[in-house]
């Protein structure tokens, strides 16, 4: 099939494209005028939001999976990514990755003086989980531009904590292999809509020779309130665009996902990018779903920073707390050729988005053996015209950024995609966001933890053998950051599973999260059983030493067994949403740990009890024992062997670290952000590559969600007593309603 002969259909997919012709009034008002009146929204583009939203609450009762389901046999270009990832052998191959190569197979973003001088340098903005990184890579290689390139990345933080979950991108298979690459800022959140990034980024990039290229990607999930992503999206895509501004060079070119644009404020948005560059165009690429409002805004040719840095300085300030608060133009600072191509452009793509729409609903009620079988040709057709418009060509895979994966990450097989997994309605979803703690309780939507009782029992074998490869301490840095105040995501745990405890635990009152009753229904580790359980595979010596005095450690010496304690005052931690986060709390442990390898001799056991894994700091310094212990396992729950932990981790066949080893990490103790009071923490000391360590992250992944699981049930059963004891009921629970829903994760 030729170029000519492709369906209309699959022509226009490929061709929703708009161009703003500027003319000479297009100029930007002085500095002091910017930010200084309040919003004044225009009718006519508000009728489109309206409009639009009208469309979209038609789909408020589909259940989302069904109509996930749907869409995607609907989208005429759903069959396009596995082509391509099968026939061009594109790494990291995603709906991301073919988006861009469009967009750069379409528009000469890379500059002439980037060719000129052979050397390329972009900086990609809210780039997880890097497929604009890998598909630019794809470009440059397979159009032979012979230039030197290099690139910086940023994302919100997979690694940091105090990042939330939910608005992250899981998949870090390809930011944990090129770590070194990506810059998450002073703070080490990632977070560029912060001022410490900006200036961080600046100071950064100051021995780059120029940065040619910006890409901005950012979102965040709007399921919530769908009728609003334009509103909630502003302030991202304000810092966006302030960034690049700030950082990209004379010349240089910006690529920024936006979605509607019918709001006075980010009109102002897309004004400021037609009086900062030559060029400015919108495209919805035909492998973005052509149902959702996706659009990218293509601008060439930038003025400079120079010309405008009054501005941006009174941009920048904006930052954190005022985004939006005052307009950045007022209307009459917004010229009538200027709102009449905005206008045009806004409605070229809102007629696109609602009548796929329409055409999906109409489809959904009914769709016949004929309206399959063209559809199934348009797709095959949409395969042909994407491969040979955008010249898609063949790499072998040591030309990838990634030929090799060094480490693994933190994206556990066993939960992969459960977080989108919904199958509720919008209105179902709304519905739920309405109940208080106490009403979901009632109602039974937390049953289904009631009967998931811990079996304690060194977690059911749950055994690591011991790293026979030696610690390479030469490798390990320091990284410091802000103080947390609470742990919102973790590399060693699933987020929704984490997202849910810590909702649990804030909706407790008061103090009443750190006392919880015991279940007599468990089967509770008795003192016995773990005795019997840390001496058998215990050396012939017996020698086990335990962090802390406690029951454990008297009924050890009653078995003779030649057994010490290493006093501990980590502090008895009740439940809060900092978990092991507490600086006072890892000081006291990490000290802990090293008073006690200091003590054991070759061939002993190690007893420590311990909260959870959720930080990187706590996972290193269970890193440093799976290096120095033959087996390692733990065991939850305890039922108050331990008071104020969760669980105790279990260690057997010590042998001595090196020397230069344990004086580095004694070197640790002295660092100042390993102490309690500071605005600076210790986040990690490991580097996060030996982290993600596949055998070593499973079992980080299951003594976490263990020690959570149990937590929970705990939680679940004090709370639905309150409610028996309320209601005089004498059942165990009611029974939880259908929100597809299994401990918290959507399945």
């Amino acid at each position: 099939m030729s170029g000519g002969d492709f369906p209309h259909e699959i022509q226009s997919l490929f061709e929703k494209r708009y161009a703003y012709n500027k003319d000479p009034t297009w100029r930007l008002p002085g500095s002091t005028e910017i930010l200084t009146s309040d919003h004044e929204e225009f009718p006519r583009l508000l009728s489109l939001k309206e409009s639009l939203n009208k469309v979209k609450n038609l789909l408020s009762d589909k259940k989302l999976d069904e109509w996930h389901r749907h869409t995607a046999y609907t989208n005429k270009a759903g069959r396009v990514v596995p082509e391509v990832r099968k026939q061009a052998n594109a790494e990291l191959c995603t709906q991301a990755w073919c988006k861009f190569h469009e967009i750069v197979s379409t528009y000469r973003l890379i500059p002439d003086s980037a060719l000129w001088y052979s050397e390329l340098n972009s900086v990609h903005l809210c780039e997880a989980p890097g497929a604009f990184i890998s598909s630019l890579n794809h470009y440059v290689k397979t159009r032979e531009l012979h230039c030197d390139w290099t690139w910086v990345g940023n994302t919100l933080n997979p690694y940091h904590e105090a990042n939330d979950g939910m608005v992250m991108i899981a998949d870090d298979r390809f930011i944990a292999n090129t770590l070194p690459w990506w810059f998450f800022g002073p703070d080490n959140t990632g977070d560029i809509m912060t001022l410490t990034y900006l200036s961080g980024l600046q100071d950064f990039l100051r021995n780059v020779s120029a940065v040619h290229l910006v890409t901005a990607d950012g979102s965040f999930d709007c399921q919530s309130d769908p009728g609003e992503q334009e509103t909630l999206v502003y302030p991202l895509h304000y810092c966006e665009v302030v960034t690049c501004l700030t950082i990209l060079s004379p010349g240089g070119s910006f690529v920024l996902k936006m979605f509607t644009f019918l709001q006075h404020s980010s009109i102002n948005l897309v004004y400021l990018l037609n009086c900062c560059f030559r060029e400015v165009h919108v495209i919805k690429p035909g492998t973005s779903k052509a149902g959702n409002s996706e659009v990218y805004v293509v601008c060439l040719g930038y003025i400079g920073s120079a010309e405008i840095r009054e501005h941006l300085t009174k941009m920048a300030a904006q930052f954190e707390e005022k985004i939006g608060s005052k307009s950045l133009f007022s209307h009459k600072d917004l010229p009538p050729s200027f709102l009449e191509a905005h206008s045009a452009c806004c409605t070229f793509f809102h007629e696109y988005q609602t009548q796929t729409i329409l055409e999906n609903l109409r489809l959904f009620s009914q769709m016949g053996e004929g309206e399959q079988a063209h559809l199934d040709r348009l797709r095959e057709s949409a395969v042909l015209y994407y491969l040979q418009s955008f010249q898609i060509a063949y790499i072998p895979r040591k030309r990838w950024l990634v030929r090799k994966p060094r480490v693994g990450c933190s994206l556990n097989a066993r939960w992969l995609g459960a977080r989108n997994r919904r199958t509720d309605t919008y209105n179902e979803r709304k519905q739920l966001e309405a109940l208080t703690w106490e009403e979901k309780v009632a109602r039974g939507y937390f049953s289904s933890w009631l009967e998931d009782h811990v079996q304690g029992v060194a977690s059911n074998g749950c055994l690591l053998e011991g790293s026979r490869a030696g610690l390479r301490h030469d490798d390990w840095y320091v990284l410091r950051g802000r103080r947390l105040t609470r742990i919102q995501s973790s590399s060693f745990c699933d987020s929704e599973l984490l997202n849910t405890f810590n909702e649990t635990i804030e909706s407790c009152r008061g103090g009443e999260a750190g006392s919880l009753p015991g279940c007599p229904s468990c089967s509770p580790q008795l003192l016995d059983s773990l005795v019997s359980e840390v001496l058998c595979r215990a050396d012939d010596g017996h020698h086990v030493l335990v962090i802390g005095a406690s029951p454990l450690f008297d009924a050890l010496r009653r078995r003779h067994v030649a057994a010490g304690f290493v006093e501990s005052s980590a502090p008895q931690q009740p439940l809060s949403v900092l978990h092991d986060g507490d600086p006072h709390y890892q000081r006291q442990l990490f000290d802990s740990v090293l008073c006690a390898l200091r003590q054991l001799p070759s061939g002993g056991t190690l007893v420590l009890p311990i909260l959870s894994s959720l930080t990187r700091f706590t996972a290193g310094v269970v890193y440093v024992l799976y290096h120095c212990f033959k087996v390692i396992g733990f065991s939850c729950p305890t039922k108050d062997l331990t008071p104020g932990t969760s669980a105790v981790l279990l260690c057997w066949g010590y042998h001595p670290l090196p020397r230069p080893v344990y004086q580095r990490l004694q070197q640790l103790l002295t660092d100042p952000a390993l102490t309690a009071g500071g605005t600076q923490q210790m986040l990690e000391f490991i580097p996060m590559e030996e982290l993600l360590t596949g055998p070593f992250l499973e079992f980080l992944w299951d003594l976490n969600a263990v020690v959570i699981r149990h937590k929970l049930h705990l939680m679940a059963l004090r709370e639905n007593q309150k409610v028996l004891r309320k209601t005089g009921q004498s059942q165990t629970a009611v029974t939880a309603p259908d929100t597809g829903m299994e401990h918290g994760v959507p399945q």
